[in-house]
């Protein structure tokens, strides 16, 4: 099965590095899109082209961590797809941006945190500082892992969060959803509820964090190797 896997905000292709090592293991090919995250002007729909450029045959699986579940349900309208996988991800609401959707909805965890390290660069572009990182995307990683991550980060562009979502009503193309238990940037709560009501599934669960296939690739691996297998049987 080909994996297309898609970084989240302020990361890179970077983040799978230890992910695609586990898949290809188990028989998979990955292919990790770089999204043109510090343009100002592009928008979920200039991402769903990027990501669609990098399918290349409809047996693909789409994997969308965190922001960019925002952009792979307009993927299929551009290329076949067999399966999309939101992994610790926003889901859109047809009719809204998900700015609005923030003001509605439980849809970051209750949480305090002790840096709060955000830099306007202009533009509704922003970095997040290192501390304030290391508490949202890597609280249960390893040191090293903090160490390596934290200065691969780069300028995310929020117009994404501010557009009114180009997606008019949701593909028909069978999803998958996996929260992390302990996230700190997308409330596990919201998630099962959002992914029974929007995606009309439940959610597979994993231990930890916003960032498991950085702390937890093997687990990540095993559980999108059955969503593959799955997929293949048509289930």
């Amino acid at each position: 099965m080909h994996f297309v896997l898609v970084h989240g905000a302020y990361h890179g292709p970077w983040c799978w590095l230890r992910l695609i090592p586990e898949l290809e293991a188990r028989g998979h090919r990955c292919t990790a899109v770089e999204l043109p995250i510090d343009d100002p002007d592009a928008g979920a729909a200039v991402y769903a082209n990027v990501i669609g450029e990098a399918v290349d045959d409809p047996s693909a699986i789409v994997v969308g961590h965190s922001m960019m579940g925002l952009a792979i349900p307009l993927v299929p309208e551009r290329v076949g797809v067999a399966r999309l996988v939101f992994l610790c991800a926003f889901l859109p609401q047809p009719g809204s941006s998900f700015n609005e959707l923030r003001e509605r909805e439980d849809i970051e965890p209750n949480r305090d945190l002790q840096h709060v390290q955000f830099t306007d660069l202009g533009e509704d572009v922003w970095m997040v500082g290192p501390d304030t990182a290391n508490e949202l995307f890597f609280h249960d990683a390893t040191p090293e892992t903090v160490a390596l991550s934290v200065p691969l980060l780069r300028p995310q562009a929020y117009r994404i969060m501010r557009e009114r979502t180009p997606l008019t009503a949701w593909p028909a193309v069978p999803c998958s959803y996996i929260l992390s238990r302990n996230d700190r940037a997308v409330d596990p709560t919201w998630a099962r509820q959002a992914a029974r009501e929007r995606l009309g599934v439940e959610a597979l669960e994993l231990e930890g964090g916003h960032s498991p296939f950085l702390t937890r690739p093997g687990e990540l691996a095993t559980m999108l190797d059955g969503i593959a297998i799955a997929s293949k049987e048509g289930i």
